[in-house]
């Protein structure tokens, strides 16, 4: 028997994965809980073998919550689950260890497919993202162009991104044009979305 915690904000989701992971004859969900703070307490009580876990989960999200729980309970491992899906989310799954990813709009069979092959030691994803995300550009920014896009991304201005960064608002505004061009973005909101597309930020 596979023993897994859900972790899920949403009642109504959290419900429907528990149904459909327990509708498996080896499959039996554990523990179940809303936040990505909860995740490690709950997989230290209840010693699952796999967690599935929600990308969007308030306060500490799931990449943060599968990145805990890899450095603090190895042998469990992550599925992780998108609403949207996109190839640079892939590779931040993988980068925070996750062996498996998949969207919220897989069947059941596909999750517990999934799970099982997660707790066998091999990659869950489906396959068009995976290749997607081996096919999608390296980062082309520099670290302190990153540095001023994750500012923008958070709604600061030109001037208060150079108080930040103690930088000039030259400078600073210098850096979003290199910034637009190298991902011909039509704008700053543009470039942050296509950033965070690719994985970069």
């Amino acid at each position: 028997m596979i023993g897994i915690l859900v972790a899920e904000h949403i009642p109504l989701v959290r419900r429907g994965l528990v149904a459909s992971l327990e509708c498996e004859a080896d499959l039996k969900v554990i523990a179940d809980v809303d936040s990505g703070e909860d995740v490690v307490p709950a997989v230290l009580e209840h010693e699952p073998d796999a967690a599935v876990i929600d990308l969007d989960l308030p306060g500490v999200d799931g990449f943060t919550a599968a990145l805990h729980l890899h450095e603090n309970v190895p042998d469990c491992r992550v599925l992780l689950l998108s609403r949207q899906p996109n190839p640079g989310q892939v590779r931040r799954a993988f980068a925070v260890r996750a062996l498996g990813f998949m969207s919220l709009d897989v069947g059941p069979e596909q999750l517990a497919d999934g799970v099982r092959r997660i707790v066998a030691g091999r990659r869950a994803v489906d396959s068009e993202l995976a290749v997607a995300a081996l096919e999608s550009a390296e980062n082309p920014l520099t670290r302190r162009e990153l540095d001023v896009l994750r500012l923008a991304a958070e709604g600061a201005r030109s001037n208060e991104i150079a108080d930040q960064l103690f930088l000039s608002v030259g400078t600073v505004r210098n850096h979003l044009s290199r910034i637009m061009c190298k991902t011909q973005a039509r704008s700053r909101l543009d470039a942050v979305r296509i950033a965070s597309n690719a994985g970069w930020l």
